[in-house]
């Protein structure tokens, strides 16, 4: 049953890549090269794989490529888009030296007889800022209000079985909720659309895009209802190989990278311009607005209360992944696995 859960599991992965692969193509963007081949010579190259097309997420790494923080730590980086079989199997296989994931999905990947080789080095927003959108005013501001409802689904065994504990806590039949296919691209029109009830969104774009598009929605976080569920999303993962290896670039990448998201919380408008102009996809294209209402609130995201910039608080990866074990959605405890702070800049 577990086997199935996980095969599941990594399936689900694989079909959220096939979509984005099929959104944006293969696409390499914001490669800055040197001005001469000297100096590109001098610098070490890195290869750096997104998990989905641009966004606020990854701002960090777009100032810190236009800023030049990069080339001053002796980098040469390449941001590409993520193959079909994702973006910590392509930083596993060491196509790419670090990638983006998150914890919840990283699970599948650790829980395995031979390991994959990544682990996560920094987090790249403090808190879980995912929850529930729906329309206003259809009693769907708390678990308890997907009773009866209807719900887009990726199908993930972890994502279903979030979605049992906060509706049993709330003290309604889990199996009431009516599970259709998640195959929307703009939350907050297929909610105006009555297209489906309810949908699993990250705060900073699907409930800002509603507030761009005009849609009143209600939202609750899943942080919010079961501290267990404040996992990391997204966090920076690397090759586990290569940063044994290479430990001090590994912390100076990491530092480069740490001077995108501070100037990004400092300048949250030029940031978002830096974004904007970095993507070569052309998905942010016309949601300029967007992006700028987005970035103005992550960057209050990427440090939140903690001082030091990527810090992976082991409590709480732990019971995230402890909680997974009890609920057989893992084969081992993954606790104390798959993360370390040692290469993070002070």
């Amino acid at each position: 049953m577990i086997k199935k859960r996980l095969k599941k599991l990594i399936t689900t992965i694989t079909a959220m890549s096939l979509l984005t692969a099929s959104l944006s193509g293969l696409t390499a963007c914001g490669d800055k090269k040197d001005d001469t081949k000297t100096e590109a010579k001098e610098l070490t190259e890195i290869t750096f794989c997104l998990d989905w097309t641009p966004n606020t997420n990854h701002t960090g790494f777009y100032v810190a490529l236009e800023k030049g923080y990069y080339k001053e730590a002796g980098f040469d980086v390449k941001i590409v888009q993520p193959p079909e079989d994702g973006s910590v199997l392509m930083c596993a296989s060491g196509q790419a030296q670090f990638a983006i994931a998150n914890q919840d999905t990283f699970a599948a990947v650790l829980d395995q007889d031979t390991p994959y080789g990544v682990s996560a080095v920094a987090a790249v927003l403090q808190h879980n800022t995912s929850g529930i959108i729906s329309r206003k005013g259809d009693g769907i501001d708390s678990p308890a209000g997907l009773a009866g409802k209807t719900y887009s689904t990726w199908e993930s065994p972890i994502e279903m079985a979030m979605l049992e504990n906060i509706m049993t806590n709330a003290g309604v039949d889990y199996a009431s909720l009516k599970q259709i296919p998640n195959t929307i691209t703009d939350e907050p029109a297929a909610l105006a659309a009555n297209q489906t009830d309810s949908i699993w969104v990250f705060y900073g774009w699907g409930v800002i895009n509603a507030e761009v598009e005009g849609v009143e929605v209600d939202y609750f976080n899943f942080k919010d209802v079961n501290p267990v569920f404040d996992y990391y999303t997204p966090v920076i993962v690397g090759n586990d190989e290569y940063m044994s290896k290479n430990p001090d670039k590994t912390k100076a990448f990491l530092e480069a990278t740490k001077k995108g998201y501070e100037y990004a919380i400092s300048n949250p408008d030029e940031a978002a311009d830096i974004l904007i102009k970095g993507d070569t996809t052309g998905s942010l294209k016309g949601s300029e607005e967007l992006v700028k209402k987005s970035q103005n609130w992550i960057s209050s995201q990427y440090k939140a209360e903690v001082t030091r910039w990527g810090y992976i608080d082991p409590a709480r990866w732990d019971a995230f992944y402890k909680w997974l074990y009890d609920n057989k959605l893992t084969e081992r405890d993954l606790s104390g696995k798959g993360f370390t702070n040692d290469y993070l800049p002070e």
